[in-house]
């Protein structure tokens, strides 16, 4: 049997981020002639006719080259070294488990023992490519020292292509209001309550004729969500949209709809949406910190600060101020380019060649 080149990871979902850079990857490789496999524990209905369970892989040769991508806790996070082949962690980054501790227990153990995992695998793991630099420097932080490479997450942009969600377009399309914007779980680490007191400021003091969608699932954070929803009442602003879980064309909508992206995330290993952004020419105001100082790399409007008046402030200028507006969005079109999928794919390539060489 000649070489394999086989991803692994626990859970693969119908459209998050870390299962999406694993079909993308497997598209890249059938491409070029790898033979090539995803294996998951947990997979997705929609995706049974792309991905094999654990349970079916076959025993690896040294030839065998092991793709694993690493964002959470798993028993798999013990077993890699067990399996034989050449160990290449994909690392996405593990969410500090704290951030869950009020909401999930859950999640917050389920963190931790992702932390731990990370930590585990520093000796297994013979090369690694990270999301970001800020990925890099924690795996450092954890005692890897095998080579990194800093490789984006793959998006096959080809799919912002497709038609948006015609009602919500027809409903707030042209109506004189401003439209801003966050994408992304619903989740204490993203900090969706400064997003919102921010809203308010911008409403009371600059433009009452605005809304604020907060687009993306609460799924196993109810209350945290549940305290959002308190948290918007007690500050009496109107306008706050929750959308909860919805489909990808009411996503692309709300994308086209948009007039400011704000993200005031304090822990990002990436953030995906801030790239879709820039694709939909969307000026982005952001608080830099983590993955996100990397992903805008000097892109957009980088704040230092969450004071919501100066939030507030900054995207009025930007809704007002059409020739800085311009300017934004230019900056942000030229960095889009290191995300372009031909550019990561031959990038992904090359790491992947040199691996196996070496």
């Amino acid at each position: 049997m000649g070489m394999r080149v086989l991803q692994l990871l626990p859970t693969i979902s119908y459209g998050d981020g870390v299962s999406n850079d694993a079909l993308a990857i497997d598209n890249i490789l059938r491409e070029n002639g790898y033979n090539t496999k995803i294996y998951a524990e947990n997979i997705d209905e929609r995706l049974q006719d792309k991905v094999n369970t654990i349970g079916s892989l076959s025993k690896l040769t040294d030839k065998d080259i092991v793709l694993y991508h690493l964002s959470t806790g798993t028993q798999l996070n013990y077993e890699l070294e067990k399996l034989g082949g050449k160990k290449l962690v994909i690392y996405h980054n593990v969410t500090p488990p704290a951030w869950f501790a009020p909401y999930n227990h859950t999640l917050e153990d389920l963190c931790r023992d992702g932390l731990d995992g990370v930590q585990h695998l520093h000796s297994v793991a013979e090369y690694c490519l990270a999301d970001s630099l800020y990925n890099k420097e924690e795996l450092i932080q954890y005692g890897y020292t095998c080579d990194i490479d800093v490789l984006p997450i793959l998006i096959p942009f080809q799919d912002y292509e497709k038609a948006p969600n015609r009602e919500l377009i027809d409903k707030y399309k042209n109506d004189g209001y401003t439209n801003i914007l966050f994408t992304g779980r619903i989740a204490p680490n993203k900090k969706q309550e400064d997003i919102i007191e921010a809203f308010s400021y911008y409403k009371k003091y600059y433009n009452k004729k605005a809304r604020l969608f907060l687009v993306g699932s609460y799924g196993g954070l109810e209350n945290y969500y549940l305290r959002l929803r308190e948290y918007t009442e007690r500050l009496g602003v109107e306008d706050v949209y929750f959308t909860g879980h919805i489909s990808f064309d009411e996503i692309l909508a709300y994308y086209h709809l948009a007039d400011v992206f704000l993200c005031l995330s304090e822990h990002e290993g990436f953030c995906i949406p801030l790239v879709e952004a820039m694709y939909f020419d969307i000026p982005i105001v952001a608080y830099i910190g983590t993955g996100v100082a990397d992903t805008l790399s000097g892109v957009g409007v980088g704040l230092c600060t969450k004071d919501p008046l100066e939030v507030a402030g900054v995207m009025n200028r930007l809704v007002t101020n059409n020739e800085w507006k311009k300017q934004v969005i230019a900056g942000q079109k030229m960095r889009l380019k290191n995300f372009g999928y031909e550019t990561v794919s031959q990038s992904f390539l090359k790491h992947l060649t040199d691996f196996i060489e070496r």
